[in-house]
C-alpha cells in the first residue's frame, strides 16, 4: 500500500508550513520600516488588481427617523458602474449648529443582514440575538458616544445579498457569494476586495461632504470580515487617521489553510506569496491602530491571534510608532469588547 499523500488539502498545509512571504518585514529600525513601507505597500496593492474608476453618486435620501435618541438617515447611490448602495448614517445628537463631528466607518462582517444590526437596527429577534452575541452594534454605541457613523452593506450581503434576489439566481444553489464573486472579479482583472474598498470610498467620499462632518478626522472599524474590509480600507484610503481591526488577527498558514477560515472576500492573488496578515497590519503605521482580541474567540484562536498582534507590535515599534498601536484582549468570543473604542477614536481623531 502506498504511504503517500493523495490529499489536496494536506499538500496545500504542507506548501504553506514551507512557504516564507518575500515581502516580511524583517527590520528593526525606522530606516528599515520605511524602506520596506515605501516598496511593499505598491506590491501588496498590485495584488488586488484593477480598482473600478469612480462615478458620479446622484444621492438620493430615502428616509429618516429617529431611533433611541439618535436621528438616522438612510440614502441610496451609485458607488460603481452598474451598482448601487443604500448607506446608512447615524449623527450624533447634541449637535451645535455648524458643528462638524469626526466620522467613523463602521464596516460589517459575514451574516444575513450585512450593516443593520452594526448600525443600531434591533427591529427583529435574529438581529437583536446578533447584537447581544457580539457586541455587533458598535455603529449605534459609537454615534452615542459623540461620532458621526456610517456603514453600508459589501457585495453579497444585507440589501445587495443576491439570495434576495430574482429566482433566476437560484442556479447558483449553496455557493459561497463571496467565492463566486471574487472568481467574476478576477477574471475582469480585479478582485472583491478592490470593488468593495472602492465602494466603500465613494461612500466615504458622499459622507464626507455632510455638513455635519469633519472630512479631515475619519477612523474606521469592523469585526471579522468587517476587519479585513477595516485593514483595507486603511491602506487603500490615506484619509484615515485610526482604525480598530476587530478579531481579525492571525497568521494565515492557520485561519486560512488550516482552518478554511477564509473566502474570496479575504484574499487576492499572490498576496501570500508577498506577506503575511501581521505585514499588512503593520503597513498602516504610523497611524492609530487598536486591536481587539477575544481569549474565547472561535474564529481566530487566541495563540495565533496573539502571535500575529506580536508581529504587529516589533513593526510598530520599528516604525517609532509604539505608543500609538494598543490591543484590547478581551474575556469574550467572536465580537466587540467596546471598552477602549470610545477613548481611542476620541484620542487619535481630536
Amino acid at each position: 500500500m502506498t504511504t503517500r499523500n493523495l490529499s489536496p488539502q494536506s499538500m496545500f498545509i504542507k506548501l504553506a508550513q514551507e512557504h516564507r512571504p518575500t515581502r516580511a518585514f524583517q527590520g528593526k529600525t525606522r530606516s528599515d520600516f520605511l524602506a520596506w513601507k515605501k516598496t511593499t505597500r505598491p506590491e501588496v496593492m498590485r495584488c488586488l488588481g484593477d480598482f473600478p474608476p469612480p462615478v458620479p453618486p446622484k444621492p438620493e435620501l430615502l428616509a429618516e427617523w429617529e431611533h433611541d435618541g439618535l436621528r438616522k438617515q438612510r440614502w441610496i447611490l451609485d458607488v460603481q458602474r452598474h451598482i448601487s448602495a443604500t448607506p446608512q448614517i447615524n449623527p450624533p445628537p447634541g449637535r451645535k449648529k455648524g458643528e462638524r463631528r469626526p466620522a467613523i466607518l463602521c464596516w460589517h462582517g459575514h451574516g444575513a443582514y450585512g450593516k443593520e444590526p452594526v448600525m443600531g437596527n434591533d427591529s427583529s429577534a435574529e438581529m437583536r440575538r446578533d447584537i447581544e452575541r457580539m457586541n455587533y452594534n458598535y455603529g449605534h454605541v459609537m454615534a452615542k458616544q459623540g461620532f458621526v457613523t456610517f456603514g453600508i452593506d459589501w457585495m453579497g450581503c444585507g440589501e445587495r445579498n443576491d439570495n434576495q434576489k430574482p429566482n433566476w439566481w437560484s442556479n447558483s444553489g449553496s455557493r459561497d457569494w463571496c467565492n463566486l464573486y471574487y472568481l467574476h472579479a478576477t477574471m475582469l482583472g480585479s478582485t472583491s476586495i478592490a470593488m468593495n474598498v472602492a465602494q466603500g470610498m465613494a461612500a466615504t467620499s458622499f459622507v464626507c461632504r455632510q455638513p455635519f462632518v469633519d472630512p479631515r478626522r475619519l477612523g474606521v472599524m469592523g469585526l471579522s470580515g468587517g476587519g479585513t474590509m477595516t485593514l483595507w480600507s486603511a491602506l487603500a484610503d490615506e484619509r484615515i487617521k485610526a482604525a480598530e481591526i476587530i478579531c481579525y488577527s492571525d497568521l494565515w498558514l492557520y485561519f486560512g489553510f488550516r482552518d478554511l477560515n477564509y473566502c474570496g472576500m479575504q484574499v487576492a492573488p499572490g498576496l501570500f506569496k508577498l506577506v503575511d496578515l501581521p505585514d499588512l497590519q503593520g503597513l498602516l503605521a504610523p497611524r492609530a491602530l487598536l486591536i481587539d482580541i477575544g481569549v474565547h474567540d472561535t474564529c481566530f484562536k487566541v495563540d495565533t491571534a496573539l502571535a500575529c498582534y506580536r508581529r504587529v507590535r516589533r513593526i510598530y515599534e520599528a516604525a517609532g510608532a509604539g505608543d500609538r498601536l494598543e490591543l484590547d484582549l478581551h474575556p469574550g468570543e467572536h465580537g466587540w469588547s467596546g471598552r477602549k473604542a470610545p477613548a481611542f477614536f476620541a484620542e487619535h481623531l481630536k
